[in-house]
């Protein structure tokens, strides 16, 4: 479940990301909004990437804590 949450928020924030680079340099309009999802953009790139690699699944702790 963990590894999803972080999956989704890696992408989704990439998606938010190249939205507002492209807005900056003139491709998209998106009027006052760009730096806004740039900040957020990065903000939650490196949350989903460090949920990726710094914690385990909840299937992992399961099986840890079960013994199996």
């Amino acid at each position: 479940m963990i590894k999803i949450l972080g999956f989704i928020l890696t992408i989704g924030a990439a998606i938010v990301l190249a939205l507002g680079v492209f807005s900056v340099f003139g491709s998209v309009n998106m009027g006052n909004a760009q730096w806004p999802m740039i900040i957020l953009g990065i903000v939650f790139f490196f949350a989903g990437i460090g949920l990726l690699k710094y914690r385990k699944d909840t299937d992992v702790i399961d099986a840890e804590t079960n013994g199996s």
